[in-house]
Formats: structure tokens, sequence, C-alpha cells
């Protein structure tokens, strides 16, 4: 036997299964229980998001063996019989196929006779606006008075072209396009009811196509399923829908702000072979470009649930909110080039390029301080090693001895917790250290993030084992690894190999120290606007009210 297609088998039955459209649910709800019943509804909305399946709820609301109730019983005869659409009192008529003023007097005239069964004869009448000038001058009487058995109930996806005389005869409910994170809630929910495995960023990808619209988003699930025979991969989502892969975007304006073009042109050629679409491309881009803005601007609208969380405030950190300004104008006009350009390749590099041409060269970066510059930290209680007068010691060599020389640290920090009064240091001078170069490194994106999260815990003049926390772990990817490598070689001025593990970090890594500072530059911000005289006046003899989320520490 043939299976049921999920956006009929999944089907809202009642009230309390309907999603995303809960203003509508509550004002048709409390007009049952209250008995205040109107004889025409208004559904209007775009596709798929619950016009006909709340009509026919309403239908068995009205019509229920139990009385009106807004939560019809669902098991009684008429309510099984609306549900499998048998109901000779509930007459459905599709405007699209029946605009003629014939099939509108003929269904007038039979609403003249009482109901067979049932206690109310319900009139569905869909894609209303497609009926013609005559259609709706044929109902207006019959709509403004009808008997008192007959509801109408008409639904429509443009409301504009329906009459003023029909609509002010109607009680009308604008239905609003569903929020993709329910969306995503109850595709999640009819796979796990399915017993099919599928991994969040698939479900986004799912949710993100269906525009809005449930019936979409369970059709679009249906092919997935199909596509990938019962289980449901990104690789295999993305493939179905022809969906651009986010590391390609992350590359690019990686690429974008280390102005490598030639990186930027080999992503381009990759995506060229894979035979991906570049409006698509563009139109992602300029998605992932206005969640960079919503990152820097407002970072609370990231929810914590998004599988890039990290990456995008990672990517956010490398450019100032001018350029994300500018890189969107960019790429949403260069959106609307394509068309005009001697192909679709051809009108994508350029407009690749173009962020590269009009990107300021003497415009600051949010990547942190230049690395000619001392980064200003707090100095740790363990005295520093003491250099011997006379010594002509390079640089490489005093980094390197900074870096690497642990048994000396560790035999000076103990030297130094015996010959201190006080508590000992919660961080050690190697640590400290760490922090130091992380922040000079020549880093950016996703290779800096992963250095601000390690914590060192062996290291030797020619190798250094990193610690990753568990949540992190998705930055231990081979090309962040290996920029990393060659930027602390760089800096040391000697090839060094590095090796990542995932656990448990025991000390403050370079990020949780970063984090602790801006905390306590925050609390400094806080204490020394609460104890100010004139703002302590104010609060005392005015009422005035200290908004302490709108203080911040100067930079």
């Amino acid at each position: 036997m043939p299976t049921q297609v999920l956006a009929r088998k999944w089907r809202p039955r009642s009230f309390s299964e309907l999603t995303g459209q809960e203003h509508v649910v509550r004002a048709l709800t409390n007009a049952l229980e209250q008995k205040r019943l109107h004889h025409a509804y208004l559904f209007t909305g775009t596709r798929g998001i619950g016009k006909t399946t709340i009509a026919r709820i309403l239908a068995k609301a009205l019509n229920c063996q139990t009385g009106i109730t807004p939560t019809p019983c669902g098991i009684c005869s008429t309510c099984t019989e609306i549900d499998s659409g048998r109901f000779v009192d509930l007459i459905e008529m599709d405007a699209a196929s029946n605009t003629q003023v014939d099939k509108m007097r003929e269904l007038l005239e039979n609403a003249l006779y009482a109901p067979t069964s049932a206690r109310y004869k319900i009139y569905i009448i869909d894609e209303v606006h497609m009926l013609s000038k005559s259609a709706f001058n044929a109902m207006l009487k019959t709509l403004e008075e009808p008997p008192e058995h007959v509801k109408f109930v008409l639904a429509t996806t443009d409301p504009q072209k329906i009459p003023v005389t029909v609509l002010s005869r109607c009680l009308q409910f604008n239905l609003k396009q569903i929020p993709l994170p329910l969306i995503v809630a109850h595709l999640k929910h009819v796979l796990e009811q399915e017993k099919i495995s599928c991994d969040a960023t698939s479900l986004q990808l799912l949710a993100r196509a269906a525009q809005g619209s449930m019936r979409d988003a369970l059709s679009i699930l249906d092919q997935a399923i199909a596509f990938g025979k019962g289980t449901i991969e990104e690789a295999g989502v993305r493939d179905m829908l022809g969906a651009i892969d986010q590391g390609y975007l992350y590359d690019l304006l990686d690429a974008v702000s280390q102005n490598d073009g030639a990186r930027m042109l080999a992503v381009a050629d990759a995506m060229e072979t894979r035979s991906l679409s570049f409006n698509a491309a563009l139109q992602d881009l300029a998605t992932l470009l206005h969640r960079l803005a919503l990152a820097q601007v407002v970072p609370s609208a990231i929810a914590e649930e998004t599988p890039e969380r990290e990456e995008i405030f990672a990517l956010a950190k490398t450019f100032t909110p001018e350029d994300i300004q500018l890189f969107y104008q960019i790429v949403i006009h260069g959106r609307s080039d394509l068309s005009q350009a001697p192909d679709e390749y051809a009108g994508f590099t350029m407009t690749l390029m173009r962020l590269l041409a009009f990107m300021p060269e003497d415009m600051p970066r949010a990547t942190g301080p230049k690395h000619d510059k001392e980064i200003k930290r707090p100095s740790p209680s363990i005295p520093r090693l003491v250099e011997i007068p006379g010594t002509a010691e390079t640089t490489e060599t005093r980094k390197t001895t900074e870096a690497f020389n642990i048994a000396e640290t560790v035999k000076e920090a103990k030297s130094a917790e015996t010959a201190t009064v006080g508590p000992a240091p919660t961080v050690s001078i190697f640590g400290s250290d760490w922090t130091t170069m992380a922040n000079q490194l020549k880093l950016n994106g996703m290779p800096k993030m992963l250095a601000q999260y390690c914590e060192v815990k062996k290291a030797s003049p020619n190798e250094i084992e990193f610690c990753v926390p568990e949540k992190h772990k998705h930055l231990l990817e081979k090309r962040h690894q290996e920029k990393m490598s060659a930027a602390l070689s760089e800096y040391l001025g000697k090839p060094v190999r590095l090796k990542f593990s995932v656990g448990i970090v025991t000390g403050m890594n370079p990020a949780e120290l970063e984090n602790q500072e801006k905390q306590q530059k925050q609390s400094q911000a806080i204490t020394a606007i609460e104890t100010d005289p004139f703002v302590r006046e104010l609060v005392e003899n005015f009422d005035a009210e200290l908004i302490v989320s709108s203080i911040k520490p100067i930079q």
C-alpha cells in the first residue's frame, strides 16, 4: 500500500496542532467559547500556511456532535467524515476553476436548503479572488444576510483583488508566514515520529527552502527522504536543493579579509566545477553578511542553537561594521546585475573583485591590535626571567626562551610561591606568554579563534601540544591548524610542530582571559558611574533611573 504524503498525513486536525498562527487560533477559540459566531470568515496569506486547514477545523468545531466547541472530539461521525472529505454538509469549491457566475448562482440556490445532518452548512471557497466580477456581485446579498444555517469560509492568497464590498461583509484574519524555528521544530517532531534521523544543519536547510510555508516544508522533506533512500544527510540535502555549502562563503570572506584575490578566485572555480548557482551563492552571501552585521550590533539575535554560531562571531571580528555594510550593498547589487553579465561566472567573480577593489586599505580592521605594537595585559605576580648583562641575545632566541623554557619557568614559579607572601597567582607565566603570543600572531577568522581557545599542555623547542575545550572542537579543521602552525613558526623564526587534543581546559586560555578583562572593565565602568556625585544627585533628588545595560567602558 503506498504511503501517504507527509503534508496530508501531518495536517493539523485541531487548533492545538496548528503551528505559527496563534493570533488566529486565539480569536476563533474565544469566539467559539462565547458563541459569538460570524456568518462569513476570510483567511488571507501566502500558500501552505494553514488557511484551508483552519477552515476545516472551524467546520468541525461548529458541527461536532458534542456541541459548538473550540476542541472538537475528532472521533464522532461528523469529525471523522470532515477529516476524510466525505461530509455532505461541507462544500468546498475551488474558485480558480469555477469562476463563472452560473456556478455561484447554483451554490447560492443550494444554500437555501437546510443541512442534511449537521448543525451548519459550511461553504469553503478557496482562492476566492479568482471569481469573476459577476460572481462576486451575485454573492453579495447572500453574503450579507445568509440563512441562519449557513457559514461561509473564504480563503485567498491575494486579498487586494477582492472587492471591498465583499471584504466589508467578512471577518478577516491575516495569516502570517511561519517562522523558521517553528518549521524546524515541526520537521524534527515529524522525523522523530517517522523514525528517520536528520542532523540540525539539514533541518535548517529544509526549513529555509520552505520560505515560511509549512506545507512546502513537508513536501521538501518528503523529497529529501526519497532522495536519500530513507535517510537525510546534509550533503544529500544540499545536492537536492542546489544549496551552497556555507564553507565556500566563509572561505570567500576569509580571502577578502586577507586581500587574497587568488584564493578567492580558486573558491569561485571550485563552485563552478560543482555547477552551483552563482545567483543562489550571492543570495546566501548577502544572508551571511546580514548575520555578521547582527552579530556585531545585536549579538543576542544569533540564536544559541544556530549551527554556525561560533563561525559567524569569529568572522564578524575580522571586519568593521562599515565593511559589512559596504559588502552587503555590493553583493545585492551584484546579484541584480547578474542577468546582464556575459555569464554567471563572470558576474559572480566581478562582484567578488569589487569587494576587494572597494575595501579601503587604511580602514581600521576589527582584528585587534597591530602586530608591531605590544599588547598591554595585567602582568603576573611571578617574576620574569632576568637577562644577564653583556649577552647579545637575538629577538628569535628571546621569543623561543620566553615561550619554551618551561623548566626554568616552573622553577622560578615555585621559588616565587615560596618567597612571596599572599595567594598564589591563578595564571602561570607561560600561560601569560601564550596569551600575548596568541594575540600577536598574524591570524584572522577561524584560525585566530582556534589560537584564542587553545591551552598549552606540553611544549618543547620544536613541538607544542595544545588542548581545546570540547565545545570548540569544531575549530580543529586541518586548514585552521596549518595556518596557526605557519603563523607560530613565523613568529618564533623556526619551524614548530603542533599537536592538538580535545579535553578539559584546566587553566584560562586567551579567550577566557580577554573575556575576564572585559568583564572587569565593565564592572569598573558601572562602579564609576554609580559613584559619580552628579549621577547620585540625579538619582536621589530627581528620581532618575540608571540603565546599567547602557554603560560601556571607554576603549
